[in-house]
């Protein structure tokens, strides 16, 4: 009877540490310790290794605790593994959990001394604790490990994306990812839930920290972003060469491979899903492999499928006349030529995203963000909660390695400065869109909007730029709902291929188009 009765007792202590393990809250040993007093009658207190009391029954004289001290002190140190002692009418026991010092003590005090039985159960009872302990210990390691992993997945990803290969692979020494041996790889954009993208970074994640081939790196601006940068073979997995950024390039890469194919399936197996994939890029452009990826996944989240890659249209940037093109980003920037290297970066992801995700990609306040923003309004003399200013400032930092310091001849808003180094007059913004080559592309850029089925896209975009991006303004320009106002950006997202809601990153293309097409070509 007493040896079922003990197996029995043994069996509810393994039913405790499975429903404990199967939790992941955490251990709990206060569980332990009210099912160990029921079974011996005792009251039974938990002293942890810095000798406070971490978990007790609740009628646990702890009165009794001064007087046990130094006995407490030598159990916790390693000088003995058990000890029974008197503390008035009590009678006390008193072990030592795990194998290293400071330990842990289970004490049990009662009217009378515990039956061998009773003792053989508090020392399972104490091995279930501390094994729960060890176990918690092993979580919080392996938890630590997993942050420090995913914080350096974050900063190769930054490195990348700031074309620095070389510091990415330095900030790898001793474990450089197959990634950055790779000549080109593709950016592929999972739009899932935050839950669903740490379990997947983790069950795809190889030994090193990284993920075979690929790269998996939450988004810290949109929590519902897991960026997975993917290594194409040096002459082209789907048989192209690929820089991406002309019509049709890789527009549909079906014969991606590795974690790109998984990706695939991971969005025909969950319907809440969406996939943005970029053309191929070298390594040093990832930025620009990053942004196609966005503009993707814009559209997918649109189509039935839920996977989308860049249509590759070729950007304004390079079509407008360089020299005239510098010479206008060298004047509008010229004011903030002493402007602080931190401030000028943070504009440049704030004329872009979100300024709240700006400050999460950063980690540092929204508060922060807009002061080094009024900042730069003062100096330029602009309000940059408007977007046609922020299209222009985002403009004149893609065509302009950075500011020149301020000589005084000034220019700033696009209206022209007194002109270059040989005494040529400063084009303004207007004169360089009058290209034809700048009236092709919004022509082309705009030309999927024809197809609208019933519904003026064109005329909703245009309203809503002059609303500056605000939807309810704009319905009631346009006397529609807000929600139809939405429904027509959605779409229009999908027609365009550019992100118009998430992050905004499409609106300075959608803002220059509509201009262009409002101004006479130049003759």
């Amino acid at each position: 009877m007493e040896a079922r009765a003990h197996a029995g007792w043994l069996d509810e202590l393994l039913h405790e540490v499975r429903r404990q393990m199967a939790r992941r809250t955490g251990a709990d040993p206060r569980a332990v310790l009210d099912w160990l007093s029921r079974q011996i009658d005792a009251d039974i207190a938990l002293v942890g290794s810095a000798g406070a009391v971490e978990s007790a029954t609740a009628r646990f004289p702890r009165q009794i605790l001064p007087s046990l001290e130094p006995t407490l002190a030598r159990l916790a140190g390693g000088q003995m593994a058990a000890a029974a002692t008197e503390a008035g009418a009590l009678q006390v026991r008193l072990e030592a959990l795990g194998p290293r010092a400071p330990r842990p003590v289970l004490v049990v005090a009662g009217t009378s001394a515990p039956t061998p039985d009773a003792a053989s159960l508090v020392s399972h009872a104490g091995s279930v604790i501390a094994l729960l302990d060890r176990a918690q210990d092993a979580d919080t390691t392996f938890r630590g490990y997993q942050h420090k992993a995913r914080q350096l997945r974050f900063a190769v990803f930054s490195a990348l994306l700031a074309g620095d290969i070389t510091l990415a692979r330095r900030m790898t020494t001793g474990a450089v990812p197959a990634l950055l041996d790779a000549q080109r790889l593709r950016v592929y954009l999972l739009q899932c839930t935050p839950e669903d993208r740490d379990r997947l970074a983790q069950i795809h994640q190889d030994g090193s920290g990284y993920h075979g081939t690929g790269l998996m790196v939450h988004c810290p601006a949109f929590k519902e972003h897991l960026i997975c940068l993917v290594a194409e073979d040096a002459d082209g997995a789907d048989g192209t060469e690929g820089a991406g950024g002309t019509e049709g390039a890789d527009a549909d890469p079906e014969t991606a491979h590795g974690q790109g194919t998984v990706l695939r399936r991971l969005v025909r197996e969950n319907p809440h899903y969406a996939l943005g994939i970029s053309s191929p890029y070298p390594l040093g452009a990832t930025a620009e492999a990053y942004g196609q990826a966005l503009h993707a996944l814009a559209a997918a989240r649109h189509t039935p499928e839920r996977v989308g890659a860049y249509l590759g249209r070729t950007p304004l940037v390079p079509l407008l006349p360089h020299e005239d093109a510098g010479t206008w980003a060298r004047a509008f920037l010229r004011p903030l030529g002493s402007t602080p290297r931190v401030t000028l970066d943070i504009t440049r992801l704030a004329v872009t995203f979100p300024r709240s995700a700006v400050a999460r990609l950063l980690d540092i306040s929204r508060n922060t963000v807009s002061h080094h923003l009024r900042r730069v309004e003062t100096t330029l003399g602009l309000d940059l909660s408007d977007v046609r200013t922020r299209a222009a400032l985002d403009l004149a930092f893609c065509l302009s390695p950075g500011p020149q310091p301020d000589d005084g001849s000034g220019g700033s808003g696009g209206s022209g400065g007194s002109g270059d180094a040989y005494g040529r007059p400063t084009p303004t913004l207007d004169e360089l869109l009058r290209a034809e080559p700048a009236h092709a592309w919004a022509r082309e850029f705009l030309r999927p909007l024809q197809d609208t089925r019933g519904r003026d896209l064109h005329t909703t975009l245009c309203a809503w730029i002059d609303a500056n991006t605000d939807a309810q303004r704009t319905a009631r320009h346009l006397g529609l709902s807000r929600n139809t106002v939405r429904a027509h950006l959605r779409a229009a997202e999908q027609l365009l291929s550019r992100d118009l809601l998430t992050t905004g990153s499409g609106i300075h293309d959608l803002v220059h188009a509509l201009h262009i097409t409002g101004l006479s070509p130049a003759g």
